[in-house]
C-alpha cells in the first residue's frame, strides 16, 4: 500500500470515529433532566440501603459499592438509556457478564430482585 493511500485510509477512519463520537454524544444528550433525576433517585435508593447487600453474580456487595457499579454501568450504557425504565432494564437488573439477575439481600434475610426493588422505588419518586 502506498504512503498516500495509507494516509487517506487513516484520515477516513479518524473522520469516521469523530462522527461516531459526535452521534453518541448527541444521543446521550436525549436523557431529560427529569429522567436523570429519576435515575439518580434510584441509585441513591440502592446506596442508602442500610445493612443490605447487593448480590451480583453470587457475591454480595455493600450498598455504596453497588451504587458505584450502577453509576459505571449507566456511564457505559450511552444511548441505550434514555429513561429510568431503560436504566432499570439495561443497567440495574441483570449482570451483563453472566446474565444472572441482580438481587438485594436485606438484613432480615429476605431477598428481592434488584429489578423489583427499583421498579417499586420508581413508583415512589416524588414527581415535580
Amino acid at each position: 500500500m502506498r504512503a498516500g493511500s495509507r494516509h487517506a485510509l487513516l484520515l477516513y477512519r479518524l473522520t469516521a470515529l469523530v462522527l461516531i463520537g459526535l452521534l453518541a454524544c448527541a444521543q446521550a444528550a436525549e436523557l431529560t433532566p427529569l429522567e436523570s433525576q429519576k435515575i439518580q433517585y434510584l441509585i441513591a435508593a440502592v446506596e442508602g440501603l442500610s445493612g443490605a447487600e447487593f448480590v451480583r453474580n453470587g457475591t454480595g456487595y455493600p450498598a455504596k459499592e453497588a451504587a458505584n457499579h450502577l453509576r459505571l454501568k449507566l456511564k457505559n450504557a450511552g444511548s441505550r438509556v434514555r429513561t429510568a425504565e431503560d436504566f432499570i432494564r439495561n443497567c440495574a437488573s441483570v449482570s451483563s457478564v453472566s446474565g444472572k439477575p441482580y438481587q438485594i439481600r436485606f438484613s432480615d434475610g429476605h431477598v428481592v430482585t434488584a429489578e423489583a426493588f427499583l421498579r417499586q422505588k420508581l413508583t415512589e419518586f416524588p414527581e415535580p
